[in-house]
């Protein structure tokens, strides 16, 4: 289980951050007092704007961040004092981790697999599974720097699933890939969650959300402004779909927030 209690993360901004973003504040919250749960075979999406404070919180289960309150717990460890045994009971793919241009699929995921301290046959018998799972026997042999957007997507997926981890977080895995791609990568989340994983997946695509969640947290402005089940916020905001419960649910926080911000 991934437990998130009370999470908040506040960033202390320079005199040219402060300027960029026209404010006489020297903090930034970036999440406020968030609390969750994902549990195994599940599917746990956070839905919400950019800049709304998603990655923030996934950064933070992922040990890449501390939390400035709250406590995080992935499996029983505590991401703060337990944060060598947090990593080895995850995966964790963000756009913005790329693998090294100058070295092959094949390669990289043979590195990746000793670091992890796995076998030979271990890794090899991954790469079999993997490989044929996103099709990427076809391009192993070749540069990351020679690959599509989607064949690194699939590299990259597949390199960070090496160890087969129990908790699987994913920032934004579809986002600019073409629907072919998109859809090998939503389905293999299906697959994960038929094997028991956690899985939690961040996403502003509200239609994937729908098809992917089975439960969700709407996290605006740093805070949680919905937390459940795809059917209760349907019947919160009585909307047809999640993306208009989203713009129902998000006009109802900000129209809250305003008049304490000005």
């Amino acid at each position: 289980m991934v437990e998130i209690k009370e999470l908040t993360k506040i960033y202390k901004l320079s005199k040219k951050q402060m300027a960029k973003m026209k404010t006489k504040k020297n903090t930034k919250v970036a999440v406020d007092h968030v609390s969750f749960t994902a549990s195994e075979g599940e599917i746990f999406c956070l839905l919400g704007p950019n800049g709304a404070g998603k990655t923030t919180t996934l950064r933070c289960i992922a040990t890449l961040l501390d939390p400035t309150e709250g406590q995080v717990t992935v499996e029983g460890y505590d991401t703060v004092k337990q944060g060598q045994d947090v990593r080895a009971n995850i995966a964790f793919l963000t756009n913005e981790v790329k693998l090294d241009p100058n070295f092959t699929p094949d390669y990289l995921f043979t590195f990746f697999g000793k670091l992890r301290g796995m076998t030979e046959k271990q890794i090899l018998a991954r790469k079999e599974e993997l490989f044929s799972y996103f099709g990427i026997s076809e391009f192993e042999n070749k540069k990351i720097s020679e690959l599509s957007t989607g064949m690194k997507q699939k590299a990259s997926i597949a390199v960070s699933l090496i160890h087969d981890p129990k908790v699987v977080i994913f920032d934004e895995p579809t986002n600019g890939l073409d629907i072919i791609t998109a859809r090998a990568v939503t389905d293999y989340l299906k697959l994960l969650k038929e094997q028991g994983k956690i899985i939690i997946v961040s996403t502003h695509i509200m239609s994937e959300a729908q098809k992917l969640a089975d439960r969700m947290a709407m996290i605006i402005n740093g805070r949680c402004a919905f937390c459940g089940l795809l059917s209760d916020v349907l019947e919160q905001t009585g909307a047809e779909d999640l993306e208009d419960a989203f713009f129902e649910i998000y006009k109802r926080t900000v129209n809250v927030d305003s008049p304490e911000e000005q």
